[in-house]
């Protein structure tokens, strides 16, 4: 399955990709921030090619799985304070439309966009929708949605829910929270197998993985700031400890930016031995564009990168077609 750095493309099945199709198009080179890296100077280094191994101490394995027996259980640490108060007004609103390119394991696999919907029963809903592409689907079709229900001052969810039909397989879930007993009820059905449900709590702030990024955007970013919240994705809930670790200069054929990058780790609550380390780019002006995330799954680099911005009452992005992501 998907690691969780991949974010909004986990909760559309792009985790169940397997393999690399043969012929697919290759993704532009991507060279990693040194951050990344541990280095001060530059490098040439970049993500692992296609079907590459991640890190053999990380647990990338299949994130839905349950827990071995014989798997001994281990208390995830809580998160040491809550989400700092957000900031005012909205980076975005109704009729913002952000796309995406995701590339996996060195191929181009799809496209996925990002839509705030109008405010309806008094939440503010964010649909995201993403399909792979013709070369892609060889190995794994899938077409999807999911919509994130916001509270509009707060951005806590109250429901979340997917629809996606993965190599003509429908798979629905449902998401509920609870904001007074912090609770995180999860129904769920695939093709025609019988349903299913998982019931999870939340520690300080309860979050999914699509709604999560809207915010992100809203919260007063610098150096050093501490990030920890308790997100579902993948039927799963995990708790993401994280560090905005430095201002970084970002160039993409959508343009230059100044961007604020946030590391950190993401741990399954009911099975701490499954992590997923999370690297997310938030540009430092009133807008608080998602620039990029990076990460891996078990074979492989995963990629999402921005590649087109419609706002209402702004001239619209695109990307002006350069073949190489430089940082």
């Amino acid at each position: 399955m998907s690691s969780m750095r991949t974010l909004v493309a986990a909760c559309l099945a792009f985790s169940a990709v397997s393999a690399t199709p043969s012929g697919a198009q290759q993704a532009a080179p991507f060279t990693m921030p040194s951050v990344l890296r541990g280095q001060t100077g530059p490098s040439d280094a970049g993500t692992p090619a296609a079907g590459a191994s991640a890190e053999p101490e990380a647990n990338t394995g299949d994130a839905a799985a349950s827990a071995a027996p014989n798997e001994p259980t281990v208390a995830v640490k809580p998160c040491d304070q809550g989400l700092p108060a957000l900031r005012t007004p909205l980076a975005f609103k109704p009729g913002e439309l952000l796309e995406f390119d995701l590339d996996a394991m060195g191929a181009k696999a799809g496209k996925l966009t990002m839509r705030v919907q109008r405010p309806a029963n008094g939440s503010l809903p964010v649909l995201v929708e993403a399909q792979t592409n013709t070369l892609f689907s060889k190995v794994r079709r899938v077409r999807g949605s999911a919509v994130s229900y916001l509270h509009p001052r707060t951005l806590r969810p109250s429901r979340y829910t997917e629809d996606a039909v993965e190599n003509e397989q429908r798979r629905k879930v449902n998401v509920d929270f609870g904001a007074q007993d912090r609770s995180v009820k999860v129904d769920y059905q695939f093709g025609d197998r019988p349903k299913g449900q998982f019931n999870y709590t939340f520690d300080k702030d309860g979050l999914d993985v699509a709604g999560a990024i809207y915010l992100i955007r809203q919260l007063p970013l610098k150096k050093d700031l501490p990030v920890c919240f308790d997100v579902y994705g993948i039927r799963r809930m995990w708790r993401l400890t994280a560090t905005v670790v430095e201002r970084e200069h970002v160039s993409l054929p959508l343009g230059e930016f100044e961007a604020w990058h946030l590391s950190g780790t993401a741990v399954r609550i009911d099975r701490p031995s499954q992590t997923r380390d999370v690297h997310v780019w938030i540009t430092d002006d009133a807008r608080r564009l998602p620039l990029a995330a990076v990460g891996a799954i078990d074979l492989g680099a995963v990629r999402l990168t921005l590649s087109g911005v419609k706002r209402p009452g702004e001239k619209p992005l695109e990307a002006q077609g350069k073949e190489d992501l430089k940082w």
